[in-house]
C-alpha cells in the first residue's frame, strides 16, 4: 500500500501575499491531516519571491499545533548554512512538544542565490564539510558522540526520549552515499532530476546502508510534482501556470507571485522556453486522479518504495486543496 505525503512550498498566488500564502499552507496541512496523508513537509527557499516558505522550523511549529495526526517535517533544512548543534536543538524542541510526529529533512542545496549564501554564512571562518555536519547532527540527536569528538562533552537539549526521523534529501548519488553511511532515511527528488540518476542512487543507498540508532533498515521516499484535477483537460489548463512558474524560477529574475493561468496563456514563449517546458514536464505528473494514481504507482514500483511525496505546487489554493482531495479519494486513504 502506498503512503502519500505532501511537500508544500507556500506559493504566493498572483494577487495574493506572503501572509495569505502561509495561512493557505496551514489550511492545506489541516486538510491533508483529515484526508489521511502520512506526512506534510515544508521547504526552505530564500529570495524566491513567489514562495513564502523560508524557515521550515518556525512554520513546522505552527503546523504541528494546527494538526492532530499527520507527521510534520522539513523538506528540507539546508544544513550547510547552519550549526548542526542548533538544528538538533530546534528539532528536539519540536519532537518534545509533538513526539513521534516530527521529520527532519536535510539538504545541502543553497536554497537561494550566491548573495543568500553569503548572507547566511558571512561570519563563518571554517566551514565544515557536509559529511561532517551530518555526522555531528546524527550524534547530537542520538546522544552518541565519540570520546575524541571536538564536542564530546556537549549535549543537545532538551534531553528527550524520542528522536525525530532524519531524512537526507538528494537529487544525485552523493547524498544517497552519505545517507547510507550514516544510517538515515533517504528521499530522492525526482521532481528535480527525473532522468535516471534516481534509480542508481536509490540502489546504491540500499546496497551500502549501515544500520544506526536512527534506523535499522533502509527507507526510501520519492518526491514528484503533481497536478490533479477533475479531468485531464482541466489539469492541463492548470499546468500552463506551472510551466510558466518553473520557467521563472529557473531564470535570473523571478516575479513576486505564482502566475495565474491567464498570465501563462498571455505570455509569449520563445522557442527555447517551449523546449524547456517540454523537458520540465518530465518532473511533473498531470491529469485526473486515475491517471496520476497510475503514474504514482509506476513510480513506486520503479523505485521499489511505498512512500511517495507529491508537490502540489499549482495555481490557486482552491486548486491545491482539490488536487490533494481527488488523489486521496483515488488512493482510498484512511481519512477519506
Amino acid at each position: 500500500m502506498i503512503s502519500l505525503n505532501i511537500l508544500d512550498y507556500s506559493p504566493i498566488d498572483e494577487g495574493s501575499n506572503a501572509r495569505e500564502a502561509l495561512f493557505q499552507t496551514t489550511a492545506l496541512a489541516k486538510s491533508a491531516d483529515k484526508l489521511g496523508y502520512s506526512r506534510f513537509w515544508v521547504s526552505e527557499h530564500h529570495q524566491t519571491f513567489s514562495l513564502a516558505g523560508s524557515n521550515p522550523e518556525m512554520l513546522m511549529m505552527h503546523l504541528a499545533a494546527s494538526t492532530e495526526r499527520i507527521r510534520i517535517g522539513s523538506g528540507g533544512v539546508m544544513l550547510p548554512h547552519y550549526s548542526s548543534y542548533k538544528v538538533a536543538e530546534n528539532f528536539r524542541i519540536l519532537e518534545a512538544l509533538y513526539p513521534n510526529r516530527i521529520d527532519l529533512g536535510i539538504g545541502r542545496a543553497p536554497g537561494g542565490n550566491r548573495l543568500v549564501t553569503y548572507a547566511l554564512n558571512e561570519e563563518k571562518s571554517r566551514p565544515l564539510s557536509y559529511e561532517q555536519q551530518i555526522e555531528d547532527l546524527k550524534g547530537f540527536l542520538t546522544d552518541n558522540v565519540s570520546a575524541d569528538h571536538r564536542f564530546h562533552e556537549l549535549i543537545a537539549t532538551p534531553v528527550i526520549e524520542t528522536i525525530p526521523e532524519m531524512w537526507l534529501l538528494g537529487s544525485s548519488g552523493g547524498s544517497a552515499e552519505i545517507a547510507a553511511a550514516n544510517g538515515t532515511a533517504f528521499t530522492f527528488a525526482h521532481f528535480i532530476n527525473p532522468f535516471g540518476a534516481g534509480l542508481t542512487a536509490v540502489n546504491e543507498y540500499r546496497k551500502n546502508f549501515k544500520p544506526s540508532a536512527l534506523l535499522e533498515n533502509p527507507k526510501v521516499m520519492i518526491g514528484v510534482f503533481a497536478i490533479v484535477a477533475e479531468t485531464n483537460e482541466e489539469a492541463e489548463e492548470i499546468a500552463k501556470a506551472f510551466d510558466l512558474w518553473l520557467l521563472t524560477v529557473e531564470s535570473a529574475q523571478t516575479p513576486p507571485y505564482y502566475p495565474s493561468i491567464q498570465t501563462a496563456i498571455d505570455y509569449q514563449y520563445s522557442p527555447r522556453e517551449i523546449d524547456r517546458i517540454s523537458s520540465n514536464r518530465n518532473r511533473v505528473l498531470v491529469g485526473d486522479a486515475k491517471k496520476v494514481k497510475r503514474e504514482i504507482e509506476k513510480l513506486a514500483e520503479l523505485y521499489d518504495t511505498n512512500e511517495i511525496t507529491i508537490l502540489p505546487n499549482i495555481e490557486k489554493s482552491t486548486n491545491r486543496m482539490k488536487s490533494i482531495q481527488l488523489l486521496a479519494e483515488a488512493f482510498n486513504l484512511s481519512g477519506v
